[in-house]
């Protein structure tokens, strides 16, 4: 009986909407965001792009692993990797083991072949999992060894995803996000307080960090036109 309640946590964790039911409304919103961000960045190729949130539990995995789907469906062969070396979630929102990951590849323990996995049932799509929990993120991801990573990647794939933790919280967003050519912050409607994200804003700006644009997530339909999903940061 305990197996089976865990089993059920994990499986409500998923939330994959864009693979589950890619004609949903919400699907077409993920691929309006897809096609803004691609618009955003336009006097050079996009390769790498951070997802953060101000805080925690706003969404922000699960809309970067809803990007990441959409992005695949495309055509384009797509990496997402767990950055958040805290408290990662892409493994279970993708279904993926965690044996190996990103932490493996930093300390040399695993090959990319190893630690790469190919995302289940949704073509072009490759994860890389966080790996166990080191003492050290935030040295680990400013480290050398992560920018040769990063630049070994970018010849490989079309675009890198990377989940990283709230920039409120730790660093680790302000390091990883400032070798990106872009990121974006995602809000919770109804629930982040709007001066945790001007800090969060103002914290990745003088990170010198590229912020193409905020996605309010979890808007009541009731309430909000779903085409306001996207907002860009010019607008």
């Amino acid at each position: 009986m305990p197996k089976k309640k865990k089993k059920q946590k994990l499986q409500n964790k998923s939330n994959l909407v864009t693979k589950i039911n890619p004609k949903s409304p919400i699907s077409e919103q993920y691929r309006i965001i897809r096609t803004n961000i691609q618009f955003s960045v336009v006097d050079k190729d996009l390769k790498t792009l951070a997802c953060t949130s101000s805080m925690p539990e706003e969404g922000k995995s699960t809309t970067i692993s809803n990007l990441a789907v959409t992005l695949a469906q495309q055509g384009q062969k797509i990496l997402l990797v767990d950055a958040d070396l805290r408290k990662p979630t892409i493994h279970q929102i993708m279904k993926v083991k965690n044996r190996h990951g990103l932490t493996t590849l930093l300390t040399k323990k695993a090959l990319p072949d190893e630690a790469i996995k190919q995302a289940p049932d949704v073509d072009n799509l490759y994860i890389l999992t966080s790996g166990f929990i080191p003492p050290n993120p935030s040295e680990l991801l400013g480290s050398k060894m992560m920018e040769e990573l990063i630049s070994t990647f970018s010849e490989q794939f079309d675009l890198i995803l990377f989940d990283t933790p709230p920039v409120l919280a730790v660093t680790d967003a302000q390091i990883l996000s400032n070798r990106c050519d872009g990121v974006v912050l995602v809000i919770k409607s109804n629930q982040t307080e709007k001066k945790d994200l001007v800090k969060a804003k103002d914290l990745l700006d003088r990170s010198q960090c590229n912020v193409l644009g905020i996605i309010l997530n979890a808007v009541d339909q009731k309430d909000a036109n779903y085409y306001n999903y996207y907002r860009a940061e010019n607008e």
